[in-house]
C-alpha cells in the first residue's frame, strides 16, 4: 500500500496548486482524476474557459464550427498543460476512480488495476454535477444534455428549449441566440434572477428578448421524449419541439461514489461536505475544498478555500471562511451583469439605514462611444456611515469595475472616496462617480 504525504482526489482548480506547494517543500503528493478530459478541473474544461471563450467568439459574429474549434483547441491546451505541470513536479497522477475504504485508506480502480493508498493529508476537491430534475424521459432522450452536453454538440442547434432560467441557462441562452438559434426558457418561477432588485430583472429579460430568447414563466415541465431526432417538451399540457433541450436546475456537490459511507466525514443538510472555519472536514487531516462543500460555486472560491488550507497547514491562518467577504458575482450575458453586497431589498429587509441610487447607462458618454445604451448601474450605502453595502452593474465591463467596489468594501473605504476619484476617461468605470454622486 502506497503512502503519500498529501493526495488529492479531484484534479480541480484548489487542489492542484496546495500539492504544488507541498512537493516544493519536499512533501510527497498525487492527485486523483477519473476523467482525462477533466485534467485541471471544471473551469478549464466545462466551465469558465470554454463558456467565455464560446460568448466572446459569438458576439464577434463567428460560426458555429468556428467557435467550437476555438473553444476545443484552448481548452486542450490548458488540459494538457495542466497534466504536463503535474507530471513534471514530482507528483504522481493517477487515472482512476476514488473510493474510501476507512478514514485513511482510499481506493483507486482504473481501466486495468486496483490498488490502495494511505496519506497523512488528503484533500476531496471533486467539484459539482448537473442537478437532476425528477421529470419523465430526461436522461433517456436523446439529445437532451446539460452544460456540458450543450458544449459538446457537433451541429448548432435551429431550436434550443433550456429548462431553468438560473446563471448557466442564461449564459447558454445568450450564446446560441448570438448565433442565430432560437432559443425557448421555460422558468418554474415567475421571473429570472429573483436574487436581484426588480429592475435588473426585468432589464435582463428585456435584453434577452431582444436578441431573440423567448420566456415561459411558472412552467411546470411534465415530460421529454424524442420525435423522430428532435425533442418533444411537455410543459403544461403543451406540447414544445426542439433540437436539443438542455436542462440546467444548478449544480450539486459531487460526493456519489467516493465512500464517504466509509468514514466519519459528514455532509450538511444541502448535501456539501461539512467543514470547519478552516476546510477541515469532520475527520482531521482530510479536507474538502470547492464545490463540493456545496457553498457558492466559483472558481475563485476554489482557489481561496485552497489559500485557507495552506495557511491553516502552514500555522498562520491567515485565511478562514469567516474572513472571507464581499463575494462578487457576474453573468455573462450582453452586456454583463455583476453584483457585490447587498440588494436594495436586502437592505430594506434588514432595516438598515441606507440611501440608493441608479444611473441608466444610456445617459453615459461611454455609451454614446459604444453604441451600446443598455445597462444600468445601482449603488446602496449606509446613510449614517458612508460605508458601501452593496452595487449591481449591468453594464459593458461590469465584470472588472465590480473588483474595484469589493476592494473599497473590504478595507471600509466610504462611497465618497469613490465619488470624488479620478478615473480614466472615457471609460464606463468613470461612472461610478456620477452614481456615487448622491
Amino acid at each position: 500500500m502506497k503512502h503519500y504525504n498529501f493526495l488529492i482526489i479531484g484534479f480541480g482548480q484548489a487542489g492542484r496548486p496546495l500539492a504544488s506547494q507541498m512537493v516544493e517543500q519536499g512533501k510527497t503528493a498525487a492527485i486523483v482524476e477519473q476523467d482525462s478530459m477533466m485534467y485541471g478541473g471544471s473551469c478549464i474544461n466545462i466551465g469558465c474557459v470554454p463558456t467565455k471563450i464560446m460568448i466572446s467568439d459569438a458576439l464577434q459574429h463567428h460560426n458555429f464550427e468556428d467557435v467550437m474549434a476555438r473553444k476545443n483547441k484552448v481548452t486542450s491546451i490548458f488540459r494538457e498543460g495542466s497534466a504536463n505541470n503535474v507530471r513534471n513536479s514530482g507528483m504522481d497522477l493517477y487515472l482512476a476512480k476514488a473510493r474510501f475504504i476507512s478514514n485513511k485508506v482510499v481506493e483507486l480502480t482504473s481501466e486495468n488495476d486496483t490498488i490502495q493508498v494511505t496519506a497523512d493529508i488528503i484533500i476531496i476537491n471533486t467539484g459539482a454535477k448537473s442537478r437532476i430534475l425528477p421529470i419523465k424521459g430526461l436522461l433517456e432522450t436523446k439529445n437532451v444534455v446539460d452544460s456540458t452536453g450543450l458544449q459538446k454538440l457537433k451541429e448548432q442547434p435551429k431550436t434550443l428549449g433550456i429548462i431553468g432560467g438560473g446563471n448557466i441557462g442564461l449564459e447558454m441562452a445568450h450564446l446560441f441566440s448570438q448565433m442565430g438559434t432560437k432559443v425557448s426558457i421555460f422558468e418554474h418561477g415567475n421571473h429570472i434572477l429573483s436574487q436581484m432588485d426588480e429592475e435588473f430583472s426585468e432589464l435582463a429579460q428585456s435584453y434577452l428578448e431582444e436578441d431573440g430568447v423567448n420566456f415561459q414563466f411558472n412552467a411546470s415541465v411534465e415530460s421529454v421524449k424524442n420525435q423522430g431526432e428532435q425533442v418533444l417538451l411537455t410543459v403544461d399540457g403543451k406540447a414544445h419541439l426542439f433540437d436539443v433541450v438542455m436542462y440546467a436546475a444548478g449544480r450539486v456537490p459531487n460526493t456519489d461514489g467516493l465512500g464517504l459511507e466509509n468514514t466519519d466525514i459528514k455532509l450538511t443538510e444541502r448535501g456539501g461536505i461539512k467543514v470547519d472555519d478552516y476546510c477541515q472536514t469532520t475527520v482531521e487531516n482530510i479536507y474538502a475544498l470547492g464545490d463540493v462543500r456545496g457553498e457558492m460555486q466559483f472558481t475563485y472560491i476554489s482557489y481561496d478555500d485552497y489559500r485557507i488550507v495552506y495557511s491553516h497547514l502552514m500555522g498562520d491562518n491567515q485565511f478562514s471562511l469567516s474572513k472571507r467577504q464581499n463575494i462578487p458575482t457576474a453573468t455573462f450575458i450582453k452586456p454583463t451583469l455583476a453584483s457585490i453586497g447587498l440588494t436594495e431589498k436586502m437592505a430594506k429587509k434588514q432595516k438598515l439605514p441606507y440611501k440608493t441610487n441608479s444611473l441608466k447607462i444610456k445617459n453615459t458618454l461611454r455609451a454614446y462611444i459604444t453604441n451600446d445604451y443598455r445597462g444600468l448601474m445601482k449603488v446602496i450605502v449606509n446613510k449614517e456611515t458612508d460605508a458601501i453595502l452593496g452595487a449591481t452593474i449591468f453594464s459593458e465591463a461590469a465584470h472588472e469595475i465590480i473588483n474595484l467596489l469589493k476592494m473599497a468594501m473590504d478595507h471600509d473605504i466610504p462611497y465618497t472616496y469613490i465619488k470624488n476619484q479620478i478615473f480614466t476617461h472615457p471609460t464606463m468605470s468613470e461612472n461610478l462617480n456620477n452614481v456615487f454622486n448622491f
